[in-house]
């Protein structure tokens, strides 16, 4: 059973991290981005909308037999990374969402690819689109997805890293691990983040 008691326009806003524009489309920064258009395309919900300095789309996301679905919005922001928090906390303002209705989909570079990790809550941990959400919305209390991108190892600069392509078996690989991700950001919709976690974290995407 879903954990709230009364539907609304929104009951969840689910959020891909990345950056706008073709020069960043496809890298490892904008795995968010990817994750949010296998849902639109799953659950028919076009995000195309220009709202809260994101593009956006509201609509239904099942979540099993017998249940009504989740109203959600999903939300790609185009403020660039670092002001990721910016467009959410305007969008959960509008609608009222509680933190805890907030998951956020993003890459991770301490997590190789194929990896996704899920968690309720906690800090920034360097990257700077999380450190805006918490900024923004005054709270690490937020469910969170980590899609893992590999780590760029020694020498190689970060930046150049997350805003690299995926190649080879990485590109392979990731196109895999996409509709996992997915996969995970439907069970986490049912409010069960523990069973997600249990379910979801260390699990290896070949």
């Amino acid at each position: 059973m879903l954990f709230w008691k009364k539907p609304g326009p929104v009951d969840f806003i689910v959020a891909g991290l990345g950056n706008p524009g073709l020069r960043y489309s496809g890298t490892r920064h904008n795995i968010g981005f990817r994750v949010i258009d296998e849902l639109s395309r799953r659950h028919g919900i076009p995000v195309d909308r220009n709202r809260f300095q994101a593009l956006a789309g509201t609509g239904v996301i099942g979540t099993g037999p017998g249940e009504r679905g989740v109203n959600v919005l999903l939300l790609k922001p185009q403020t660039y990374m670092n002001l990721s928090g910016r467009s959410i906390q305007a969008a959960a303002s509008f609608y009222k969402i509680p933190i805890g209705r907030i998951i956020v989909v993003f890459d991770d570079v301490c997590l190789p690819v194929g990896k996704l990790r899920v968690r309720k809550k906690g800090s920034d941990g360097g990257h700077n689109g999380i450190k805006s959400v918490i900024e923004m919305c005054g709270s690490e209390d937020f469910p969170r997805l980590k899609v893992g991108v590999g780590s760029p190892g020694e020498g190689r600069d970060l930046v150049d890293w997350v805003t690299s392509v995926f190649e080879g078996a990485d590109r392979e690989r990731i196109e895999r691990v996409i509709p996992v991700a997915a996969d995970a950001v439907e069970h986490m919709l049912t409010g069960d983040f523990d069973g997600a976690a249990g379910k979801f974290n260390g699990r290896f995407v070949e």
